[in-house]
């Protein structure tokens, strides 16, 4: 000890007070996804989670069009929820105590959303009422605190009041619709045609807040990692839920050939969807047109959902190899192959839009892929086993991954560089 005061830490520690809800600077340096925010993502694990098992379960039964339909309405919902925390954070998270509790509140909410999806899968299935009633409890209880948070913000934030007040009314008026699906005496078909309407509704209350109101100031490179982290999340999940089956299957029976390239087929799925993801330059393209933000933020959700069906593929080929499935080789393939097909159709699209470049490299690699997924299901066809044609169609995101290492990485510096100067 030389005697000298003591230095004052780099990055100060505080208190997490009440501050104002001013909104951020859409332009900060270094802006990163908070701590908190990782740990609300980490509810939503569990609901891909749960509607992943329910999907490949119902596969497993045989029961494909119940178990698609009702897969689709819930990663919506789980979907939603998420994309509207994430853009009100982005624009106004001040990391106050009553921020965080919340923040909290709405977790809570994710996780009795989580908890409604196994009867409403199975309602669904069975055709005769929908029971949705802990599911719209869920995600009421997420919705009705981030009214609370958007009537702080509407109250000291006076300057964007108008948008604050066009995204709570919209969120109001569709959770007194969602509660009123649950007391509907109405056939599936009926009742899901009204989520329908209100899913509308959700959809159109950001972009009339967004357009027409003045807006928020989300951070696009912000809104960019946020995504990421969610797809990095969603393809973990596929691995996590494929080895917790097949283990299952280790430990009663031992090792065997098809767990083994089931195993290794997953990891090389996951691997190369989560390369192709990462080769759209999103946050270039969303910080220089703000107004491609829709696009953007709404493509992701069936993004999201065929990243979670791939990891329920995987989940019921482990059925498969069990002979726990009612499905042959070929459906257990097709289980796979075609939410692979979808994500990375899905991918090119994004690229497309959000650049709005039009590369024929993409058309010569996307049939390409297709063709390595089309040869993975003509192999089942033939008589091949299962879990080879599966490594087959692992290599399908591997296409895309070389086009782009060996020449498309610097079409996409190209497009980037042209839309950073081009009009909308």
């Amino acid at each position: 000890m030389d005697g000298s005061e003591p230095q004052e830490p780099d990055v100060p520690v505080r208190a997490h007070r009440l501050a104002p809800m001013r909104g951020r600077d859409p332009h900060e340096k270094h802006r990163v996804s908070t701590p908190l925010e990782l740990l609300f993502d980490l509810t939503f694990t569990v609901a891909f989670g749960v509607a992943a098992a329910q999907l490949s379960h119902m596969l497993a039964a045989g029961h494909v069009g119940a178990g698609i339909t009702a897969f689709l309405f819930a990663t919506f919902a789980v979907c939603l929820a998420w994309i509207n925390f994430t853009w009100f954070a982005s624009a106004y998270d001040t990391d106050d105590w009553a921020f965080r509790l919340m923040t909290m509140v709405e977790m809570v909410g994710v996780l009795i959303l989580a908890l409604g999806l196994p009867a409403f899968f199975a309602s669904v299935e069975e055709g005769h009422h929908v029971n949705n009633a802990v599911l719209v409890a869920g995600y009421v209880v997420m919705r009705i605190a981030l009214v609370a948070q958007w009537l702080r913000a509407v109250k000291q934030d006076p300057a964007r009041r108008t948008a604050g007040l066009t995204y709570t009314t919209v969120v109001l008026v569709a959770q007194l619709g969602w509660v009123g699906t649950v007391f509907l005496p109405t056939p599936v078909p009926v009742t899901l045609s009204i989520w329908f309407a209100l899913a509308v509704v959700e959809l159109g209350g950001p972009m009339l807040a967004e357009a027409r109101c003045g807006g928020t100031p989300w951070h696009a490179h912000h809104i960019a990692e946020r995504y990421g982290l969610l797809a990095i999340i969603a393809l973990g999940e596929g691995v996590v839920g494929t080895v917790a089956t097949l283990s299952a299957d280790i430990g009663e029976y031992g090792w065997s050939a098809d767990a083994v390239l089931l195993a290794v087929s997953g990891v090389a799925l996951t691997f190369g969807m989560w390369w192709v993801y990462f080769m759209v330059p999103a946050a270039d393209a969303l910080h220089a047109h703000r107004e491609r933000s829709f696009w953007f933020g709404y493509l992701h959700m069936p993004v999201f959902g065929a990243i979670v069906a791939t990891g329920s593929g995987l989940h019921t080929a482990a059925f498969f190899i069990q002979h726990h499935s009612e499905l042959g080789p070929v459906a257990t393939v097709l289980s796979v192959v075609i939410p692979v097909a979808v994500y990375i159709a899905l991918v090119y699209v994004m690229y497309l839009l959000m650049l709005r470049a039009g590369d024929t490299l993409h058309v010569l690699l996307v049939v390409l892929t297709a063709a390595v997924l089309a040869g993975a299901v003509g192999l089942a066809a033939a008589g091949v086993p299962m879990a080879v044609c599966l490594l087959v169609a692992s290599l399908a995101p591997m296409v895309s991954v070389a086009g782009f290492e060996i020449v498309g990485h610097r079409h996409a510096a190209a497009a980037v560089a042209a839309s950073s100067v081009s009009g909308p």
